[in-house]
This record gives C-alpha cells, sequence and structure tokens, in this order.
C-alpha cells in the first residue's frame, strides 16, 4: 500500500480503509466549433472599483484554447485582460468592437446586458 502524505493533501478523513485518493482532475471538454459556439458580449463595472471591461462568456472548450482567443482579442483591441474558466475579460468598453471580431471567427455572438 502507498502511503504517501503528500498525495493525501486535502482529504480530511476516511473511514475506508482501501481509500485511494483520485489525484486526477476532472477532464476538459473538446472545444467545440466556432459555429456551434454561442458566446455573450457584455460591458460590466460591477465589483471592478468604477472601470468598464467587456465580458465574453459561454465559451466552451479547453483552458489553453479560451486563452488563445483572449490573446488575439486583445491585441485586436491593444488592451489588457484575462481569460479563463469560460470567460473572457477585456478591459475598455470594446463590446462592439469584440463582437464584430468574434462573428468574423464565425461564433454566434449574442450581446448581453450583463
Amino acid at each position: 500500500m502507498e502511503n504517501d502524505w503528500k498525495k493525501r493533501l486535502g482529504v480530511v478523513y476516511s473511514t475506508d480503509s482501501e481509500f485511494r485518493y483520485d489525484s486526477e482532475g476532472r477532464e476538459e471538454a473538446d472545444t467545440l466549433p466556432p459555429g456551434e459556439q454561442q458566446l455573450y458580449v457584455m460591458r460590466d463595472r460591477k465589483n471592478r472599483k468604477g472601470k468598464t471591461v467587456t465580458l465574453i462568456k459561454g465559451f466552451v472548450g479547453k483552458e489553453e484554447d479560451i486563452k488563445a482567443l483572449g490573446r488575439e482579442l486583445k491585441r485586436s483591441c491593444g488592451v489588457g485582460g484575462s481569460a479563463g474558466a469560460g470567460e473572457i475579460l477585456i478591459q475598455g468598453d470594446f463590446v462592439a468592437r469584440v463582437a464584430e471580431l468574434l462573428k468574423k471567427k464565425g461564433y454566434q455572438v449574442k450581446r448581453s446586458g450583463g
């Protein structure tokens, strides 16, 4: 029986003597093609100290794919931002520009109120 304490980090207590800690995370969903993705583009100011951001939600796919799309959008707008967990954040109010760029790439885009 393997008894490496580092593999049990995060497990508080188990009564099962045959317990095996599953260290593998859940599998990421395969990235859907752009034509099958419904993305929501919105302007947001909540909990951002009054700063306006453009938020893109609804991306279904692998983490590296959403980060690559986020990098491309940030570069096109000439601003910073972040991407991950199915959401892309672009600093500034670029709702119209981002929606147009996503449509050109083949995504289904809906502009939302946030």
